[in-house]
């Protein structure tokens, strides 16, 4: 795929989460609890600020943003649901990748909402070596949406679990996340547990 900003992206995050997952002893910053979201939601920002070598203020406001959208997200979820955490992660991202892309506050929500209209689904079957790969669809996901905000182009209310109101989108997604999948976690589980 190339040297680029996209491809440096996905490489030091999903390096990041495939060390953390192999046991390294390497401080990461975690985010609600976990170590692969906080790499989620802040590595790619950082990233992507180094390769635009944008100023430190807006380095710092960015990682605010993305750690501040993943917590705010979270608190509706709980501490254990079966919704991947990379999902949560990667749309606190994307605000902040849209945010130093000079992205406004409606592009930031149209952010956003592509990412739910996205990968909403993903689910969680444990922390393990291959969640370096959901990462990955994470971060790729958090560029795309990103990309496609700075365009104007966002999933609309007429489709699926979005909703005109950001926040709306948020609780469906949190809804899902914690009480739509709740057959899914026993399923997860009992295959995990029957190994």
């Amino acid at each position: 795929m190339g040297d680029s900003v996209f491809t440096r992206m996905l490489t030091v995050t999903a390096a990041a989460c495939d060390a953390r997952m192999d046991g390294a002893m390497i401080p990461v910053m975690s985010n609600s609890g976990s170590g692969n979201q906080g790499i989620a939601a802040t590595l790619p920002v950082l990233s992507f600020a180094e390769d635009m070598k944008c100023p430190e203020e807006e380095l710092i406001r960015a990682l605010v943003l993305s750690n501040l959208m993943v917590i705010y997200i979270k608190q509706n979820l709980g501490r254990l649901f079966t919704l991947c955490g990379c999902v949560v992660a990667a749309t606190g991202a994307s605000s902040g990748l849209t945010y130093l892309m000079g992205g406004s506050k409606t592009q930031i929500s149209y952010a956003i909402k592509n990412m739910i209209g996205n990968i909403t689904g993903m689910i969680c079957d444990g922390a393990k070596p291959s969640c370096a790969l959901k990462v990955s669809s994470g971060v790729s996901t958090a560029m795309l949406s990103a990309m496609m905000a700075m365009e104007n182009k966002v999933v609309t209310a007429i489709e699926g679990i979005i909703d005109e109101d950001v926040d709306q989108t948020i609780t469906n997604l949190t809804r899902i996340g914690s009480i739509g999948m709740e057959a899914t976690d026993r399923m997860v589980l009992e295959m995990m547990t029957r190994k």
